[in-house]
C-alpha cells in the first residue's frame, strides 16, 4: 500500500494537466517551451551548484550511456531480422531507449526518497536529457524524410538550455563563487516550480496523444524493452558499479519509467513515425502506474 501511496500523488497531478487539457484546450507547446526553456535551467543550476562533485557523477553517466548504447543494439538487432524501414528502427529507439526521468521520474523519486533522492535523479534527468538530445536527436532527424546537415543537428544540441544551466552550475562550484542571497531565492522559487509545472505538462501531452493504429509487432518490442528489458539491464549494470544501495535503486526505478514524452515532440517535429511514438508513450506511461509500485516493492522503498 506504502508504494502505490508512492506513486499516486505523481498520477494525481498527472491527472490535472489530462483533465485540463480536455476540458480547456490549452496551447501546450509554449507551456512546455517554458519550461524547458525558462524552468530546467534554474533547476540544473541549483543541482549542480548545490551538490559536489563526486564520484556518483561519473557512475550515473557510465551507468546512463551503457544501457543507452545496450538498448540500442537490442533493437538494431531485431530490426535487422524483422527488416524494418529505417524511420522505424529510429522511432523505435526514440521510444523503447528514453525513459521519463524528468517530469516522471524525478518526483516519485522525490516522494519515494526524499530529498537525497530527488539530487540524484535531477543529476540522470539531466544527463538523459543530453543522451535525448545528442543520440535521440541524431536517430530522429536521420529518420526523417527530411535531409538535415550535421551542423544543423549539432547547433540545436547546444541551443539546450538545460545543459547550459549545469555547466554553469558546476563551474560556480568548482570556482567557489557565490551567489548573491536575491539571486539565490529566485532560483530556489523557480526550481521549485519547476516539477510541478512539468508534471502537469505531462498530462496535457498525454491527453492529446492519437489513437491511431501501428504496427503491433514494433509497438510490443518497444514495451517489452522499456518496461522490461530497460529495468534488467539496470539491475545488471548497477551490480558492475561501485554505488551504494540507495543511487542504484534509484537507477534502476528511474531505468523502469515509461517512454519519455519529449520522444513524441521529436517524432512529430521530424516526422519519424509520431503515430508510434506516440502510441508507446501513451501504452506505457497507462502501465507505469502498475509497473511502478511493483519496482518500488522490489528495491524496498
Amino acid at each position: 500500500m506504502n508504494v502505490i501511496l508512492i506513486v499516486l500523488p505523481a498520477l494525481l497531478v498527472f491527472a490535472v494537466g489530462y483533465i485540463g487539457q480536455k476540458k480547456l484546450g490549452f496551447e501546450i507547446n509554449s507551456i512546455s517551451k517554458m519550461a524547458i526553456y525558462l524552468m530546467y535551467p534554474f533547476l540544473a543550476f541549483k543541482t549542480f551548484y548545490e551538490n559536489e562533485l563526486n564520484m556518483d557523477y561519473l557512475y550515473i553517466f557510465i551507468f546512463c550511456l551503457s544501457l543507452c548504447l545496450l538498448l540500442i543494439v537490442m533493437i538494431k538487432i531485431v530490426a535487422r531480422a524483422n527488416d524494418y524501414s529505417k524511420p522505424k528502427v529510429s522511432a523505435m529507439i526514440l521510444s523503447g531507449v528514453f525513459m521519463n526521468s524528468g517530469n516522471y521520474g524525478v518526483p516519485v523519486i522525490l516522494f519515494a526518497f526524499g530529498e537525497l533522492g530527488f539530487r540524484y535523479a535531477v543529476i540522470m534527468m539531466v544527463i538523459q536529457s543530453f543522451l535525448m538530445n545528442t543520440i535521440g536527436l541524431y536517430y530522429a532527424v536521420s529518420g526523417s524524410d527530411i535531409t538535415r546537415d550535421n551542423r544543423e543537428i549539432w547547433m540545436k544540441i547546444i541551443k539546450m538550455p538545460i545543459l547550459h544551466g549545469a555547466w554553469i552550475g558546476v563551474s560556480f562550484q568548482l570556482l567557489h563563487l557565490h551567489v548573491p542571497l536575491f539571486m539565490s531565492q529566485t532560483i530556489d522559487l523557480i526550481s521549485q516550480a519547476t516539477i510541478p509545472v512539468i508534471m502537469v505538462v505531462l498530462g496535457m501531452q498525454l491527453a492529446t496523444l492519437g489513437g491511431k493504429a501501428v504496427e503491433k509487432g514494433a509497438l510490443s518490442l518497444i514495451i517489452i524493452l522499456r518496461m522490461a528489458a530497460s529495468p534488467v539491464l539496470a539491475f545488471i549494470l548497477v551490480s558492475f558499479l561501485p554505488v551504494n544501495a540507495e543511487l542504484g535503486a534509484i537507477l534502476i526505478i528511474l531505468a523502469s519509467m515509461p517512454t519519455a514524452a519529449n520522444t513524441t515532440m521529436f517524432s512529430l517535429q521530424f516526422n519519424t513515425e509520431p503515430d508510434l511514438v506516440s502510441a508507446s508513450t501513451l501504452i506505457t506511461t497507462l502501465m507505469s502506474i502498475i509497473t511502478i509500485p511493483i519496482m518500488l516493492a522490489i528495491v524496498s522503498v
